[in-house]
């Protein structure tokens, strides 16, 4: 084995059927900002987002990562090596009575919307959780926003509470907030 096969990095962290999650590389600023600039994907978002923006939650999402081990991690396609969206564990600290804690949340691509990738890339996220350590995950999406919340409820989160986000003061379409955990 050569010196450089030895110290390459695998691409990615811990895989799904069909999905391998990673940690983020410059070469996905491109199609993580054009996912984000798209009005319909970021719908429940405070508004899209700018290649700025897109780069700094990805600088973000790498600090995360190197400091508590868990992200919202970069996700490809295994069989294509296509970039899919964002899958993973993240913090909120905001002001609740649930907080700070460990969040599961997602971002995919529209065009891979409805074919079962979040819920096995949530699923799988959820168990990576269980392997190092964590063993309480919540989530939280706009009370609107029923594909999140049936992905909660496909990978066996359990409905916790509504709860106006405190983050969310200046959107009033987006301010009322539903919230699931999962325990174990």
């Amino acid at each position: 084995m050569s010196a450089s096969s030895r110290t390459k990095k695998p691409l990615h962290l811990f895989t799904s059927e069909r999905l391998g999650f990673r940690t983020w590389h410059p070469s996905d600023l491109t199609a993580f900002t054009a996912m984000n600039a798209d009005p319909e994907t970021m719908t429940f978002f405070q508004h899209p987002l700018s290649k700025n923006e897109s780069q700094a939650l990805m600088d973000r999402m790498k600090r995360l990562y190197a400091d508590r081990g868990h992200c919202y991690f970069a996700v490809d396609l295994l069989e294509s090596g296509v970039f899919l969206g964002m899958i993973g564990l993240g913090t909120k600290s905001f002001k609740a009575d649930f907080t700070p804690c460990v969040d599961i949340g997602w971002r995919i691509r529209k065009e891979y919307w409805n074919q079962g990738y979040t819920t096995e890339g949530a699923a799988r996220c959820l168990e990576f959780a269980k392997e190092i350590g964590i063993n309480e995950v919540y989530s939280l999406a706009s009370a609107k926003n029923g594909a999140s919340i049936r992905v909660m409820q496909k990978i066996g989160m359990k409905y916790e509470a509504d709860f106006e986000h405190p983050e969310l003061k200046d959107y009033p379409s987006l301010r009322e907030c539903t919230l699931y955990k999962i325990s174990w």
